[in-house]
């Protein structure tokens, strides 16, 4: 991803509606994977709508800062299991 806040909002900005996988620091030593839709993106915070199948809530929002230190990693897919394009 990119190297400060600001360039990471940019490229999220451009990639609302589509889909990712979301992996992200769950505690304790685990790691939580997801998939959903960048839904939309904030001056702090973007918000990924989750795959309802999967999950027990709709919605988890994360900061930039989040994907900045890798506590959370986007990949853009383009079917399930495919990844297409990790920026």
């Amino acid at each position: 991803m990119a190297k400060t806040l600001i360039e990471i909002k940019r490229t999220l900005d451009d990639q609302i509606g589509k889909r990712l996988k979301l992996v992200a620091n769950g505690g304790r030593k685990r790691t939580v994977e997801r998939y959903g839709t960048l839904e939309e993106t904030y001056p702090s915070v973007f918000i990924v709508a989750l795959d309802q199948q999967e999950n027990a809530f709709e919605r988890v929002s994360y900061s930039y800062a989040d994907v900045l230190t890798e506590t959370v990693e986007l990949s853009f897919v383009e079917e399930r299991h495919k990844v297409v394009v990790e920026q």
